[in-house]
């Protein structure tokens, strides 16, 4: 029974990090996958596993039996499978009143969702100290032995973080992935329990494994949501993914839903929202400045590619390097978006990382590589400014999108500092009805007013494409004064989380209701 012990301890430490994983991913579906929402995971998760290890160790004690340790494996495989079952119609719920922003239902489906963890993650605390009770034989033996165990232990968790993630979620999602889980445990608890004693005492329980097919068969009936308008939803190594559509409207959205990162109409090109106010930056440059110097693009961020439709439709078939770590999101655009230019090349890769290795030079590069609620930090420093202007052309400029509160730009003012020590000149809008604002920075030294004077040259000469004409008007009547020198960000120190959960924090709780609508 040795060897199977330390069989059993390796599921269930596997089993233990997969389920943190799953609960990530089980709750970022509906609440996004803020530091705020991993560190209620993460932290209740040690709690839950601290009592488990309590009570393992005074329960193996009182019964030292191998049966004993294979019933509570059993018991912590089926409240495992259980819990998806549960937290799904609770999530849906939530997902309904985190479009409207109801923060009650919100707040207590989050904690409903977190202590249903509490049994089978305790439960599956109590293996460790068990198992050690059971394995040592002398007391010559109990450090060696508690090394062991805890070692093939945490091995088993080294696999339950990754094989989720990687490989059962982005095939058969997070719902199976938890049935999966909760039948390999219990299986191999079966198993054991069948080795350690004679068959009555296990026949008892062997009606367990039949309820696994019969709830992934009956119990998980429906779409992840219930969004108005939803037409397709997955899951990838990355995020949850949902498409929408409202009329001839298609929309991408993510995770929790919050943003909108694509939106496709096969007869309208401006959405009035961020994808057009990319067009205008090259127009910073002093006038006459042509379309036709826009040689080379890169977005980096390119979601269902509505950025690359529209600047193909202004500047032509310019070449296009759309930079989009999820190929998930790629495949997406490609059914439902009509993501297909020719001139579009699609690199699946991280994109400061592929931006960094590209050997190409831009005239526009394009930023918005946003996880709502924030942009990653390592899009936001000294360090990856430095890396774009290697990138840019003479001629150049970048373009990144940015959220800010009706009453607190710190993010804005943050990032403008920061670009500043690498830029000559920066420009700030804010785009109308929303939470965003960009930010132009070029290249070479330039001024407001040269915006102005492309605008009209582009228009006597007839070289204006509405999209165009429509997007540099948005820029001009919503020129923002220079922000006020802020933190500088770098790779060492850039606390874009902090300053984001702060700014959500004070709009949820103390930004007057007017500006909420």
């Amino acid at each position: 029974m040795q060897r199977y012990l330390y069989i059993s301890v390796f599921i269930s430490g596997m089993t233990s990090l997969a389920i943190e994983m799953l609960a990530s991913r089980l709750l970022g579906n509906v609440f996004g996958t803020s530091n705020l929402v991993w560190a209620s995971i993460i932290g209740l998760i040690l709690i839950y596993l601290a009592a488990g290890y309590f009570i393992g160790g005074r329960w193996a004690d009182r019964s030292p039996k191998f049966s004993t340790f294979y019933k509570i494996l059993m018991w912590a495989a089926l409240t495992t499978a259980i819990v998806p079952v549960v937290s799904r119609p609770v999530l849906r719920f939530a997902a309904n009143a985190f479009d409207q922003l109801q923060l009650g239902v919100l707040f207590g489906s989050f904690t409903a969702v977190l202590i249903l963890l509490c049994v089978p993650i305790i439960l599956l605390g109590t293996a460790s100290p068990f198992a050690i009770r059971l394995a040592v034989q002398n007391g010559q033996q109990v450090g060696n032995t508690s090394g062991k165990i805890y070692g093939i232990s945490t091995l088993g968790s080294f696999i339950g973080t990754f094989l989720p993630v990687l490989v059962l979620i982005p095939t058969i999602g997070t719902y199976q992935t938890f049935l999966c889980f909760s039948a390999l445990l219990l299986v191999t608890a079966l198993v054991g329990l069948w080795r350690s004693t004679d068959w009555q005492h296990s026949i008892s329980l062997v009606w367990m494994p039949f309820l696994i097919p019969a709830l992934a068969i009956w119990g998980l009936p429906g779409p992840d949501k219930s969004s108005q308008g939803m037409i397709y939803e997955t899951e990838s190594a990355y995020n949850y993914i949902q498409v929408l559509k409202q009329g001839d409207y298609y929309y991408l959205r993510l995770n929790e839903g919050q943003g909108i990162h694509s939106v496709y109409n096969p007869n309208v090109l401006f959405y009035g929202g961020p994808w057009e106010e990319v067009l205008p930056g090259p127009f910073f440059n002093p006038a006459p400045y042509d379309p036709a110097n826009i040689k080379r693009i890169a977005i980096v961020g390119l979601a269902a590619g509505t950025t690359a439709r529209q600047a193909t439709a202004v500047f032509g078939s310019v070449p296009i390097d759309g930079f989009e770590i999820d190929s998930k999101i790629v495949e997406v655009g490609r059914t439902y978006f009509d993501m297909n230019e020719p001139n579009l090349n699609v690199i699946v890769q991280d994109g400061r990382w592929g931006l960094d290795h590209s050997p190409y030079h831009y005239q526009i590069i394009s930023v918005d590589a946003y996880r709502p609620p924030y942009i990653p930090p390592e899009f936001t420093t000294q360090e990856f400014f430095q890396i774009v202007r290697q990138h840019l052309s003479a001629d150049g400029v970048l373009v990144i999108n940015v959220g800010r509160a009706p009453n607190d730009r710190r993010l804005i003012n943050a990032l403008s500092s920061t670009i500043r020590t690498v830029f000559p000149s920066i420009y700030v809008i804010d785009i109308p009805n929303t939470f965003n604002s960009i930010i132009y920075a070029t290249a070479q030294p330039t001024n407001s007013k040269n915006l102005l004077d492309n605008y009209i040259y582009l228009t006597h000469q007839g070289k204006m494409p509405p999209l165009l004409q429509q997007a540099m008007a948005v820029a001009a009547e919503n020129m923002q004064p220079a922000p006020p020198p802020a933190q500088v960000f770098t790779d060492d120190k850039a606390p874009v989380e902090w300053i984001t959960n702060n700014m959500i924090l004070n709009y949820l709780f103390f930004e007057p209701e007017e500006n909420k609508q």
